[in-house]
C-alpha cells in the first residue's frame, strides 16, 4: 500500500515518515508546502530512498492532489498538514483559515472524488486519517476530568478553532458522503526535530546560547506531554485498525506545567552540558507576559485507544525528555539551519520580557 502523506516535512509528519519507511516496505508519497516549519533537512536520511517521494505543494491545489492521487494510487492518506503554532494564529489568522479550513476542504473533496472512483475492494480497504489536537476541546479547570472523545468542542485560539472546523469538515465528509475516515487528536508533542519556536526546543536552543528562557505568565499552565515516536506508532495502529468514522485521543499520561517542563530542561543540560561557570541554566528562566486567551490546563484521556485498540504510550516523560535533550546535543547542525533571520525575528517579537 503506498501512502499519500500531507505535511510530511513539518515536526510529526517528517517523524512518522521516517519511523514508518523504517519498519516497512510500502512507499510513501509526501506533499508539502515546505513553508517555515516545513524542513526537508529533517527527511536528509531519505534522499535516494525509492520509497519516497517529496513533493512541494499545498493541499489545497486540486490539481496537484488529483494528479498524485491519479498516478501512485494510495491505500491511504494521512493529513498533518496545518499550520499549528498558538502564537502565530493569534497575529496572523488568516494563514490558519487558509491552510486548516480552506484546505482541509479542498483536500477532503479531491480525497473523495478519487475514492468513489476506486473499484469496490479498494473503496472499502481504503483510509483517510486526519491528525488533529487536544486544543480543541478548550481548558480544563485544575481538577476537571481529562478531555475525553465525547468532550464538547470549545476551541478558545484562532489557531484551535481552526482545527476544530478541519475536525468537523472530516466527520461531515464520513457522515454525508460515506468517505472512510479516522481522527486522532493527540496532546502536546515534543521529540526529535521539533521546530524551536514551540516551548521545549525554544527552551533546550536558548539554554545553550546562553539567552533568556522566556516563561508565559505564571508558568503554570499544564500540559499532557506526548513523546512524538509514541504518537506515530499511535496513528499507526489507528491506521491499521481504527472503526472508521471514530475519534481516538492520543496521550502520553503526563500532566506537567509548563515551568517544571522548563526546570526539567535545566537539570538535565546541568548534567549533560554543564556551563564553565558552574552555573545552572535555570538562572536563565524569564518571566514574560502571557498570551491572550491562554488555555490553563490540557489533559488527555487515552482510554478508548488502549481499550480499543491496545496502545499506550512507550514512554515516560522522564526517557522521553532525556532523549530529546540529547538529539538537540547531537545535532547543532540541524538546529542552526533551521534558525533563519526571519525565526530570530520572530522570537524576538512575541517573547519579549515584559
Amino acid at each position: 500500500m503506498t501512502l499519500l502523506v500531507t505535511g510530511g516535512a513539518g515536526f510529526i509528519g517528517a517523524n512518522f515518515v521516517l519511523d514508518w519507511l523504517a519498519a516497512s516496505e510500502e512507499p510513501i508519497i509526501n506533499l508539502d508546502k515546505l513553508t517555515y516549519a516545513g524542513n526537508p533537512e529533517t527527511l536528509a536520511s531519505l534522499q535516494g530512498n525509492a520509497r519516497h517521494q517529496l513533493v512541494q505543494g499545498d493541499i489545497g491545489d486540486s490539481v496537484l492532489v488529483s494528479r498524485l492521487l491519479a498516478e501512485h494510487r494510495p491505500g491511504a492518506v494521512i493529513n498533518f498538514a496545518a499550520e499549528s503554532h498558538v502564537d502565530r494564529s493569534i497575529h496572523g489568522p488568516g494563514a490558519f483559515i487558509d491552510t486548516n479550513i480552506v484546505g482541509t476542504f479542498h483536500l477532503l473533496e479531491s480525497v473523495r472524488g478519487y475514492w468513489s472512483a476506486l473499484p469496490e475492494a479498494e473503496q472499502a480497504a481504503f483510509r483517510f486519517l486526519h491528525v488533529s489536537t487536544d486544543e480543541v476541546y478548550g481548558s480544563l479547570a485544575k481538577g476537571d476530568p481529562a478531555f475525553a472523545e465525547t468532550h464538547r468542542y470549545e476551541p478558545n485560539s484562532p489557531y484551535s478553532a481552526s482545527k476544530a472546523a478541519s475536525d468537523h469538515l472530516v466527520r461531515a465528509w464520513h457522515h454525508t458522503y460515506g468517505l472512510p475516515v479516522l481522527t486522532t487528536n493527540c496532546s502536546n508533542n515534543y521529540g526529535p526535530y521539533h521546530f524551536p519556536e514551540k516551548l521545549i526546543p525554544l527552551m533546550i536552543v536558548n539554554a545553550l546560547a546562553g539567552k533568556p528562557l522566556p516563561v508565559y505568565g505564571d508558568g503554570m499552565q499544564i500540559r499532557d506531554w506526548l513523546y512524538v515516536k509514541d504518537h506515530c506508532s499511535a496513528i499507526r495502529r489507528v491506521l491499521e485498525a481504527g472503526r472508521l468514522g471514530e475519534t481516538y485521543n492520543v496521550g502520553g499520561w503526563n500532566e506537567k506545567p509548563n515551568i517544571e517542563i522548563v526546570q526539567t530542561i535545566c537539570r538535565l543540560l546541568d548534567g549533560l552540558r554543564p556551563k564553565a561557570d558552574g552555573s545552572s541554566y535555570a538562572s536563565q528562566i524569564t518571566y514574560v507576559t502571557d498570551r491572550p486567551g491562554h488555555d490553563r490546563r490540557y489533559a488527555i484521556d487515552a482510554r478508548k485507544l488502549e481499550a480499543e485498540l491496545g496502545w499506550k504510550p512507550a514512554e515516560t516523560f522522564e526517557s522521553g525528555i532525556r532523549k530529546t535533550v540529547e538529539w538537540y546535543l547531537a545535532n547543532p547542525e540541524w538546529v542552526q539551519h533551521v534558525q533563519s533571520g526571519a525565526y530570530r525575528e520572530w522570537v524576538q517579537q512575541h517573547y519579549s520580557a515584559a
